[in-house]
């Protein structure tokens, strides 16, 4: 993925910022405890694509 596609990239509910994940799979936004997809080197940024993020995973730094 692009580094300058997510400089800009937003979360679509908080407009908080995204982190990749280190496999490049999924955008993590913390505040909102969701992960959404990356597929194909493309951001699927729909809360019904997304997936919300286990305990550990929300508490991983």
């Amino acid at each position: 993925m692009d580094t300058k596609l997510l400089d800009i990239l937003a979360c679509p509910l908080c407009k908080g910022p995204l982190k990749l994940t280190e496999d490049k799979f999924e955008l993590i936004c913390k505040a909102d405890g969701m992960a959404f997809p990356v597929r194909d080197g493309i951001p699927v940024m729909l809360e019904s694509e997304a997936r919300t993020l286990e305990v550990d995973e929300r508490l991983d730094k």
